[in-house]
């Protein structure tokens, strides 16, 4: 893959995780000792302690998968995209196009 699609499919993935966060923390559930009438009645406690375990979860992914573009708009940077950073390998075009975040060839792609 060259560098400018590259390039265009990373920021295209940033803005996408970025427009995924917002809305998660625009919608996000309730923490305990919100105010809302959600919120009132103490019999949704456990469905509350969910919604918050999940909105962390979500959290977290979208926070990793975002050091992983900007890991690889770095990469693309020093000149270090498109290998692997096991073997040294170019990696295939194929496995760019549909994680252009990776450092992995398809022999060292992580389980």
């Amino acid at each position: 893959m060259d560098d400018t699609r590259a390039r265009t499919a990373l920021t295209a993935e940033l803005e996408r995780i970025d427009a995924e966060a917002a809305t998660h923390r625009e919608r996000g559930p309730l923490r305990p000792g919100e105010s809302d009438r959600r919120a009132v009645d103490d019999a949704d406690q456990a469905a509350r302690a969910t919604e918050t375990m999940e909105a962390d979860l979500i959290e977290s992914t979208l926070r990793e998968q975002r050091e992983r573009v900007e890991a690889a708009l770095g990469r693309l940077d020093s000149g270090d995209y498109g290998r692997c950073a096991v073997c040294g390998r170019e990696i295939d075009d194929e496995r760019l196009q549909a994680r252009p975040e990776t450092d992995r060839c398809r022999d060292h792609a992580e389980g």
